[in-house]
């Protein structure tokens, strides 16, 4: 009767792990559609995607985004998530969105503003297929502006699954008057 058991086990944990596997083909960060082959220089290395991403939400005003490029360079569960300041209370808070949510709720304004994010410094680190930075940036209305309107952090971790990279999070906090960029952080 022991012996029942523990082979009714076995198969009951060899049947999960099969569905698991199965589940994980399904979910995986295997190209998610025909458009992908179209920005396969964009994931060939942490700086293309890196270069990517800022590009892909960089814009004048009145200049449509490519959205299909930027869904393009994130994992299907990855998060971007805003750092924000309760004006009432000071009190500091994580805003989770999606990629799509991202569009949903910043997209507009890009495109009726003008909005150009670029990278000034990195600090990288990488064990195995993951990578994690700190990516300082700076945003402008336009292009041509002389300063900056914005500056701050954004935290960037990666995936590489053996094909392409991928964006898993983007975790930001803008610079304010209290909250400086560090020296380390800048050019």
């Amino acid at each position: 009767m022991m012996k029942l058991r523990i082979l009714t086990c076995v198969l009951c944990a060899a049947a999960l792990l099969v569905a698991a596997g199965e589940s994980f083909a399904q979910n995986s960060t295997d190209m998610k559609d025909a458009k992908s082959d179209a920005y396969a220089k964009d994931v060939e290395s942490v700086d293309s995607i890196i270069a990517a991403l800022y590009d892909s939400i960089s814009g004048g005003a009145g200049v449509e985004r490519d959205w299909d490029r930027f869904n393009n360079l994130f994992v299907e569960d990855a998060r971007l998530i805003p750092v924000q300041k309760n004006p009432q209370t000071g009190i500091l808070r994580a805003v989770t969105l999606t990629p799509k949510g991202y569009v949903e709720r910043s997209g507009k304004f890009l495109v009726e503003n003008g909005f150009f994010e670029k990278e000034i410094a990195r600090k990288t680190i990488k064990f195995g297929n993951i990578v994690h930075l700190f990516s300082t940036y700076e945003g402008r209305n336009k292009e041509s502006d002389e300063k900056p309107f914005l500056r701050g952090i954004n935290s960037i971790q990666l995936l590489n699954d053996g094909k392409r990279w991928w964006v898993v999070t983007v975790y930001w906090q803008a610079e304010s008057p209290d909250n400086p960029l560090p020296k380390e952080f800048l050019p």
